[in-house]
């Protein structure tokens, strides 16, 4: 079967991730005796250097591992609200929404720890071994892509108006970075470098020298620039210019943590998630909802199927949005058990009916009734939803002027010659969100732009808790032995174009004896906005469907027919997939990678 690439297979070890050069990055570090643990770290920090519109250090990453024979975990690199961060003092404001840029949107940085810690308990490497890709790139120099500049010109004016620190990084005499030319950021490097030798000071040790550098951003000179700047008055999407809540205190007392994940057995497979303080669970819940075998869905690509997809996620996705967050993720009276329990699902499956809902449903799990924020409840009433999500043929979201971004983020997969599998998701931190900090080269966060200002909710803004955010990697077992680790960008639609990839894979023939994971990825994809979205302004479309033109034209007619409201987009806008896998039988390791966007790889021997 004809696909854009290859699905390449191997022995020694399999890279996918949304940029080459971290792609090839994480293979250099496999080449060099590393694992696959160390291999992530070298390729996140190279990915905030080549797709800073998508992610940077001062930003968070979910990540799912699986050592070669060990259990399953989750390391949550999704930090918390600040202490200062009260509704109270937001709504002091007048704010009804947490702003979509600027400090005030800012959480606890998560993503530099979660690397951190994931290298001093998987990794073989020093810090400075894995840093130095991302150096060598920010320092001399990579050949951007194009969304890098055009995100850049989009926020000119806010840059050369408000955001002045972020003119130097970004518009280097004026000029936004253009391909074919290299574009640098020396003060990220310089940061690394001084990261890097203030850790040496904490003798040869290895492990030592990572505990240093995590106290260094703490506490260290990285700290104190972040609390600085968080402190000045800064243009966000409210029109007005705000103060963070970020405190020295706040950055003092957290870290990453180590978690069990979410699991949902299906025909043989077990998917593992991260829990409800993300939205990993809303694909085990759209499984949940669908035959418990892939021979009794209906057949791949019809529109009944495509239909079955939409209303299930939908039905998932209104579940979202009341009972996901850090307040219902875990303990006592977490939903979860009851949200993926076959009582449950056997009662939401009959609302799916043979024409397309418009309305947000979600459940009682346990018979508790179901609180939605007086902004969700409001939009999903009918107040006006927002445009179509997508750059056309990019397979990623829009940026506004003010910097408000729906989506924007990167994906990484390993596995190596050992059996070791990751699968990683970092985001946030983006140059768009909040401005350069001039000393380290790179920005805040702005993450608790997902938390809401009503009080009572699994996800209202709350100090210590972590806001919901949409960033959710994957990793699939096979009768109990981990074969598959994926992901995408993507915001909301991260489970959507997950879910599809998964089932394609799981009803496809084996390609060379493995899994079709090229055609998998490369199969016609769509999603829909019949929910509240995550991102600043936090709108929906109801009934909406987005596709891919290369969907069946009578597939496209059917779905209209049965009443959702199709937007064709152009033949490859929806999703950016990565994934990897490893056969346990025969030890062949495979990997394949989004053509989408003509930017995502896949590498390895």
């Amino acid at each position: 079967m004809f696909t854009t690439r290859p699905t390449l297979q191997g022995t020694f070890g399999m890279v996918s991730s949304t940029h080459w050069l971290a792609s090839q990055s994480a293979m250099a570090v496999l080449e060099d005796g590393g694992n696959a643990y160390d291999a992530a770290v070298a390729a996140g920090f190279v990915l905030h250097v080549v797709e800073p519109h998508l992610n940077g250090p001062a930003g968070e990453v979910p990540i799912i591992l699986a050592p070669a024979g060990g259990e399953v975990r989750v390391l949550c690199g999704q930090g918390p609200a600040p202490a200062g961060a009260t509704i109270g003092h937001y709504r002091s404001l007048g704010l009804e929404l947490v702003p979509g840029t600027g400090p005030l949107a800012a959480a606890v940085p998560g993503a530099f720890d979660a690397w951190m810690l994931l290298l001093r308990d998987h990794g073989t490497k020093s810090l400075a071994q894995v840093l130095r890709y991302a150096i060598g790139y920010a320092e001399d120099g990579h050949a951007p892509v194009e969304r890098v500049g055009e995100t850049v010109e989009t926020v000119r004016e806010l840059f050369e108006t408000e955001w002045t620190s972020s003119l130097d990084v970004y518009l280097p005499g004026g000029k936004a970075p253009a391909p074919g030319e290299l574009f640098r950021n020396p003060a990220l490097a310089a940061t690394w470098r001084r990261l890097i030798a203030e850790a040496e000071e904490a003798g040869a040790d290895r492990v030592a020298q990572i505990e240093a550098a995590r106290e260094v951003w703490r506490t260290g000179f990285i700290a104190e620039a972040l609390v600085a700047h968080s402190a000045r008055p800064t243009m966000d999407t409210s029109g007005a210019r705000h103060t963070g809540t970020l405190t020295a205190a706040d950055l003092a007392g957290w870290s990453a943590t180590y978690e069990e994940p979410v699991t949902y057995d299906w025909d043989g497979w077990t998917l593992c998630k991260a829990g409800g303080w993300s939205q990993g669970p809303a694909l085990l819940q759209q499984l949940a909802l669908l035959p418990s075998r892939a021979a009794e869905l209906p057949r791949y690509g019809s529109a009944e199927y495509v239909h079955l997809l939409i209303e299930g996620c939908k039905l998932a996705m209104a579940d979202r949005e009341a009972w996901y967050g850090d307040a219902g993720a875990e303990g006592e009276g977490s939903p979860l058990a009851a949200l993926l329990s076959e009582p449950y699902n056997t009662a939401r499956r009959a609302l799916i009916g043979e024409r397309a809902s418009h309305e947000l449903r979600p459940g009682s799990p346990g018979g508790r009734a179901p609180v939605l924020s007086g902004h969700a409840t409001a939009v999903a009433a009918g107040e006006p939803g927002f445009d179509p999500l997508g750059i056309p043929g990019a397979g990623e979201p829009t940026v506004a002027k003010d910097g408000a971004t729906r989506g924007d983020t990167c994906h990484l997969d390993v596995v190596d010659r050992w059996g070791n599998m990751i699968a990683a998701t970092p985001s946030g931190g983006w140059l768009q969100s909040n401005p350069v900090v001039p000393e380290l080269g790179f920005p805040l966060g702005t993450r608790l732009q997902m938390a809401w200002l009503d009080p009572g909710l699994p996800n209202s803004l709350t100090p210590g808790r972590r806001p919901r955010t949409t960033l959710t990697p994957s990793l699939a077992l096979r009768d109990g032995v981990p074969v598959l680790a994926f992901g995408t960008p993507g915001g909301d639609q991260q489970d959507q174009w997950q879910l599809h990839f998964f089932l394609a894979l799981a009803l496809r023939p084996p390609v060379r004896g493995g899994l079709d994971l090229q055609g998998a990825i490369d199969a016609p994809n769509w999603h829909n906005d019949s929910f509240p979205g995550s991102f600043y302004p936090r709108g929906m479309r109801p009934g909406s469907v987005t596709v891919e033109s290369r969907m069946d034209p009578e597939v496209i007619e059917e779905l209209r027919r049965r009443g959702h409201e199709v937007t064709v987009g152009d033949p490859w806008s929806e999703g950016r997939l990565c994934a990897v896998a490893r056969d346990p039988e025969t030890g062949i390791l495979s990997a394949a990678a989004n053509p989408r966007g003509m930017q995502g790889y896949a590498v390895g021997r």
